[in-house]
């Protein structure tokens, strides 16, 4: 166990991810921390592995930022998950342009599950090809 005031490995690894995540979709510290009700420090704390971040503060995260909490950990066997790899490639992808990281930023706000469904059926839709695979 660590001692107070150090850094867990673990916890800098989840807060590292975190921090990624929120960069990935054009979200400051600051943005952030108003949707989770506290302050930018304590993001820029989680994110450095100086604090712990809870199981119910970390899967609030999680929503804000559209992704699961096991996203934030690394898998079990050591090695990366195929879909976690392919999700990278994804959000790589979305946040390569500003409709993009628009897009992403607003989509996990939206309430109402049936129009989150309905924007990602339009999305398919649109897409030449196949469209896009959920």
């Amino acid at each position: 166990m660590a001692a107070i005031g150090m850094r867990d490995e673990m916890d800098a690894y989840v807060g590292a991810r975190i921090g990624l995540r929120r960069s990935a979709l054009g979200l400051s510290q600051a943005a952030l921390a108003q949707r989770l009700g506290i302050s930018f420090q304590q993001v820029q704390k989680y994110e450095t592995g100086m604090n712990r971040i809870s199981a119910s503060r970390l899967h609030r995260v999680a929503s804000i930022l559209g992704t699961s909490v096991g996203a934030f950990f690394p898998s079990s066997d050591g090695v990366q998950d195929a879909d976690r790899d392919g999700g990278d490639q994804m959000l790589k992808a979305l946040i390569s342009t500003a409709e993009g990281r628009q897009m992403a930023a607003g989509f996990p706000l939206i309430e109402a599950s049936e129009v989150r469904r309905a924007l990602a059926r339009l999305v398919s839709a649109l897409t030449p090809g196949e469209g896009v695979r959920t």
